[in-house]
Formats: C-alpha cells, structure tokens, sequence
C-alpha cells in the first residue's frame, strides 16, 4: 500500500515542477540582481490564472499525499 503512494507521490513531484517551471516569466539578468522590468502590476488572466490554480491544488495534493505516507509508511529500523 505505501508503495502505491510513494509512486503517486513521485508522479505529483514531477508534475508540480513542470507547473511551476512553466509558469516562470521570461527575466532578464537585471531582474535577477533586484532589478525590476515592469513598474505595474499586472493581473493573471487565462492560462497564467489556470496555471496558477491548478499549481495551488497540486501543491496541496501534494502535501495529502506526503501526510498519508507518513501514517502508512512501517517505521525505520
């Protein structure tokens, strides 16, 4: 049974980093020392509101899933 959600656990990883990697703006090497680009605020619409969402349910699967290994998970030895 544990093993079953230690593969879950290991699918949902990988799909958690591809989301947050995907939703990673194009940054110039200014940004990265403090720099900023825009000086407005711009609000999530389409795919980055979707991307978003669907990024705080997995992340929150994700810690489900890391709750129930650790009550079904044998202890070490």
């Amino acid at each position: 049974m544990a093993t079953l959600f230690y593969i879950v656990q290991i699918v949902l990883a990988i799909t958690l980093i591809t989301v947050i990697l995907l939703q990673v703006k194009s940054a110039s090497l200014g940004s990265a020392f403090g720099g900023s680009d825009a000086s407005i605020y711009t609000s999530r619409r389409g795919i980055d509101r979707v991307l978003f969402q669907f990024t705080i349910a997995l992340s929150i699967v994700f810690l489900i899933t890391s709750l129930i290994v650790l009550m079904v998970a044998p202890p070490a030895a």
